[in-house]
């Protein structure tokens, strides 16, 4: 069964720009080495919910958490947080459309 890992936050204020070259150059390159296939962005423009909102499809539960357990996401996860705040993440079955 495919799994969605879905990660929600928001951009750390005075940190925009540093933020995006992060995410551009680093966080979406290393999550699709890791095995993750990218779904969905979204960016919220009104409304008190997360700014950001990433969705990322595996093949397994079991292979989501190898990914997640890995030190490979751990330090680019840990990198992330240097930019965001009111970080969440979390696992689902995949289906199709939206998911949150």
């Amino acid at each position: 069964m495919a799994v969605k890992v879905i990660i929600t936050w928001d951009i750390a204020p005075e940190r925009e720009q540093e933020y995006f070259e992060f995410v551009i150059r680093e966080f979406i390159p290393g999550v699709q080495r890791m095995g993750f296939e990218l779904s969905d962005a979204w960016a919220t423009v009104y409304g008190d919910q997360p700014q950001i909102m990433v969705g990322a499809r595996i093949d397994s539960i079991k292979q989501a958490r190898k990914v997640l357990g890995s030190s490979e996401w751990v330090g680019l996860n840990n990198q992330l947080q240097d930019f965001v705040q009111n970080y969440s993440i979390k696992l689902v079955e995949a289906t199709n459309g939206f998911q949150f």
